[in-house]
């Protein structure tokens, strides 16, 4: 018995440091079976929190969905840590079960409370007293990279929320450019989001923890913006390809390209080469609805709907599958044009601030 304790023990520690290298050393997105595991219990049991309230009751119990994760990791990796030690202590020592887990705690928490004389024992005492602050501080040391990361992130999707509404939608970014004249500033929107789709693709498959950060808001979401700002720009070359900035290609093409680096860390299926008439969920009437409301907030046009619609079918072939399966596992805000969620919910248009100018409304009377 004391050899198969001995090698379990072995073998535990060995996955576990392995887990750590790839979730908190390794800087390339390699798949992490604890977080994932830990993602898929939480959510469900943060899901029983609102049986029946709606995307603001989810949003509120998904909060707490990322800082679970990161307890859960630690708290995972120091049990496991400590069971590992144990089972090594018991097939060195002679101890009994009671006796090696209590010396497997005092060193790896470094405590102290049960050392002694075997010095057989010193050097996996050693060992393990350096464990447990190694993990403790690289998971302090994670914790500035990820909130680094989810601050760049929420800069632009703040940023964006005067140009798209609450909740994002990409028809909604062109309508209010036009609708207050300033279409020009689209390419440098373009770019500011080519640049965030980058570092989200490179930070969230790396750090998928990253994924279940939610916005301060309710109704922001950073893969909500994306999905907007790649619709707008594929509207954007669908209707009007002479007028489009060559900013609107480049960022539609980071920005999937950042999707399927995240499924790919997630192992989701996807098409890495679709056909452009493959199958989307959204609908020709949506699109023509959509187009109807840029025409009347006075966008021009170069094509007609019926033209543009297999241009921005073939440019959203691209990325609508994967964009809608990380809306669904994220508990995304159900915006316009982001697929069905795990909840009941229907689609939230953005709200659009009311058109004031001044001398619409007489002065305010005395008294």
């Amino acid at each position: 018995m004391a050899w198969i304790s001995g090698v379990a023990g072995g073998l535990l520690l060995a996955v576990l440091f392995v887990n750590v290298l790839r979730t908190l050393v390794v800087p390339r997105g390699l798949y992490s079976e604890l977080v994932f595991r830990l993602w898929w219990l939480l959510r469900r049991m943060l899901r029983l929190a609102a049986p029946r309230g709606g995307y603001e009751a989810i949003d509120r119990a998904q909060t707490w969905l990322a800082p679970l994760i990161l307890i859960g990791m630690l708290a995972t990796w120091l049990g496991g840590a400590l069971v590992g030690y144990g089972l090594l202590l018991h097939a060195l020592s002679g101890l009994d079960w009671s006796n090696s887990f209590r010396e497997a705690g005092s060193s790896l928490l470094t405590l102290g409370f049960a050392s002694g004389d075997r010095l057989r024992l010193s050097a996996l005492d050693f060992v393990a007293a350096a464990t447990g602050p190694v993990l403790i501080a690289l998971q302090i040391a994670y914790l500035p990279t990820l909130y680094a990361a989810y601050n760049r992130r929420e800069l632009e999707v703040t940023l964006l929320q005067s140009r798209a509404g609450e909740p994002a939608w990409g028809p909604e970014i062109l309508a209010r450019q036009w609708l207050v004249d300033t279409e020009t500033a689209l390419p440098e929107l373009y770019r500011a989001w080519e640049r965030l789709a980058s570092d989200i693709g490179e930070s969230h498959s790396t750090y998928p923890v990253l994924i279940a950060f939610r916005s301060p808001r309710p109704y922001r979401h950073w893969l909500v913006g994306l999905i907007a700002v790649m619709d707008a720009a594929a509207m954007q070359l669908a209707l009007a390809p002479g007028s489009a900035p060559p900013e609107a290609r480049l960022v539609l093409r980071a920005g999937f390209t950042s999707l399927r680096d995240i499924a790919r860390g997630l192992r989701l299926p996807y098409d890495p080469d679709p056909p452009p008439d493959a199958r989307i969920q959204l609908g020709y009437v949506e699109f023509e609805a959509a187009a109807d409301m840029l025409e009347a907030a006075g966008f021009a046009a170069e094509r007609t709907t019926s033209e543009a619609w297999p241009h921005f079918h073939g440019w959203r072939v691209n990325y609508e599958a994967v964009a809608y399966e990380l809306c669904r596992r994220c508990d995304a805000v159900p915006a316009l044009w982001t697929g069905p969620r795990d909840f009941a919910s229907t689609p939230v248009p953005p709200r659009r601030p009311a058109d004031r100018r001044p001398g619409e409304v007489g002065p305010p009377t005395a008294g």
